[in-house]
């Protein structure tokens, strides 16, 4: 077990990582229940394939404590993540006379959180919500920080609101049911914590991570914990983005993001995949502009190829050329004016800012990628 702290001044909350903890949610959770004694039911959300496998145990975990959950569930995918899906979970809420002092219980991936996480931001002007994530992805990236969105035509995330949980629970055992793809999409966002900021971490990665892949007790457990751990301390320094520390996170998302637009934020490339490939072409592209070495940055693509993950741009096929890609990146919502800023690396372990980038060169890169 372990428990982190998110140290925000005046919002902190836990990060609490434990196996079978989430059949003992009613005591784990218990302080963010209170409200819904004497037989109001706990508004659930889910989607729903976490809905099949996990609201049995959710509601007999409920029913010791003399509780019971009403569940919202939206359909699996990026689609939940619509302007109307947040409509009808806002109503949906109000309806059940959700209050400022309540909690909202979100349990599932990445895009459950953040259509609850953004629905709570703004129902009431601020319901408080608990994380329960069911993926590796969501478990060390999306749960932790607060950062809510949806999608629209425009692009993906692009409407959206800071808005941190009150808890985050965290049970590695129900990634035992998770697809072993979605399994190696979330371990990209791990990797990507030792590609920016601990070289030691990235190089426990190399020996061990085929033991976080196939799920093994204490090589899950700190590699879950040390993520969170890093992600923490970058949010409690940085919880807007404003400074540049926080956007450390963001190292792959660029050219990560470029690609999912062009493959339609469909299954072609989820988005775990996305950022390992991104983080092999920052990587590529720190070596280009001679701040890594050329084998620093194989050893950065060997590490991701390693867990079967994309590693080079040709294998996937796109018909296109560097300036579509970087057309997509234009969009990105980390735009700054007329400059795009992107995370390059100074050294295997030290992500930074550089806000020199041109983007011709990019898309000269990109097309030496894509021909490689």
């Amino acid at each position: 077990m372990a428990v982190i702290d998110v140290a925000l001044a005046g919002r902190p909350y836990c990060v609490v990582i434990e196996e079978g903890v989430l059949g003992r949610l009613a005591q784990a959770a218990a302080p963010f229940l209170k409200g819904y004694a004497g037989g109001r039911a706990v508004p659930f959300v889910a989607d729903a394939n976490t809905h099949r496998i996990f609201a049995g145990r959710v509601d007999a975990a409920l029913a010791e404590a003399g509780l019971a959950a009403d569940w919202f569930v939206v359909e699996p995918g990026e689609d939940a993540k619509t302007w109307g899906v947040l409509e009808r979970l806002c109503d949906w809420l109000l309806a059940l006379g959700v209050t400022r002092s309540d909690h909202v219980f979100a349990l599932g991936g990445g895009v459950v959180g953040d259509l609850v996480g953004f629905a709570c931001a703004i129902a009431k002007r601020g319901v408080g919500f608990v994380q329960l994530p069911t993926t590796l992805l969501a478990q060390v990236d999306s749960s932790v920080g607060g950062k809510t969105a949806i999608n629209t035509r425009a692009g993906k995330n692009l409407i959206g609101a800071f808005h941190q949980p009150a808890l985050v629970l965290i049970d590695p055992l129900v990634l035992a049911t998770l697809p072993d793809r979605e399994m190696r999409a979330g371990y990209a966002e791990v990797l990507k914590y030792g590609l920016l900021g601990d070289a030691a971490f990235f190089a426990w990665l190399e020996a061990h991570g085929s033991k976080v892949l196939a799920r093994e007790s204490h090589a899950l457990e700190h590699a879950i914990a040390t993520s969170i751990a890093m992600k923490a301390r970058i949010v409690a320094a940085d919880e807007r983005e404003t400074l540049d520390k926080r956007a450390l996170l963001n190292l792959g998302h660029t050219f990560g993001h470029a690609l999912e637009a062009e493959t339609g934020f469909s299954d072609r490339l989820l988005h775990g995949e996305a950022v390992a490939l991104g983080m092999v072409l920052a990587a590529r592209y720190s070596a280009r502009r001679g701040e890594i070495s050329a084998e620093d940055a194989e050893r950065a693509a060997r590490a991701i190829a390693a867990a079967g993950l994309p590693a080079d741009l040709s294998g996937l096929g796109l018909a296109c050329d560097g300036a579509a890609l970087v057309q997509h990146m234009r969009h990105d919502k980390k735009a700054e004016g007329t400059t795009l800023p992107f995370l390059l690396l100074r050294s295997l372990g030290e992500a930074y800012v550089a806000r020199d980038v041109d983007l011709a060169d990019i898309a000269a890169f990109l097309d030496g990628e894509l021909s490689r």
